[in-house]
């Protein structure tokens, strides 16, 4: 007798995915930014800017960034200046809105900056 296929991870992961991209209230959003200094709501996104010592400092804090967002399959606005980084995210899947997928970049890019001599 063939043994049976086994159940797909799939649903479980799509439900995660859902759950991570539905919209935060804004009692949500702004209890998740305590936990992220110098984050804000700003149009409807989570921003922040970060200084560098430096162009190349800056620079590599955006690679790095990019790397991190390629890992989470989710991908903010990126603006690179002189020795400044300023990103922007929100989740365009969920209509522009920020979700859960926003906090965890954003937490992420948070914990990056000071390796990266960022403040």
């Amino acid at each position: 007798m063939p043994a049976e296929p086994a159940a797909s991870a799939e649903p479980a992961a799509s439900a995660a995915s859902a759950a991570s991209a539905a919209p935060l209230s804004p009692k949500e959003i702004e209890e998740r930014l305590t936990g992220l200094p110098g984050w804000s709501l700003d149009g409807g996104r989570l921003t922040r800017s970060y200084r560098l010592g430096s162009h190349f400092a800056a620079t590599a804090m955006v690679v790095h960034v990019a790397q991190v967002q390629e890992e989470l399959d989710h991908h903010s606005d990126l603006t690179l200046g002189y020795n400044t980084v300023s990103v922007a995210v929100r989740t365009h899947g969920a209509g522009g809105a920020v979700t859960a997928k926003d906090v965890e970049l954003a937490r992420r890019v948070q914990d990056l900056a000071p390796g990266h001599g960022a403040h």
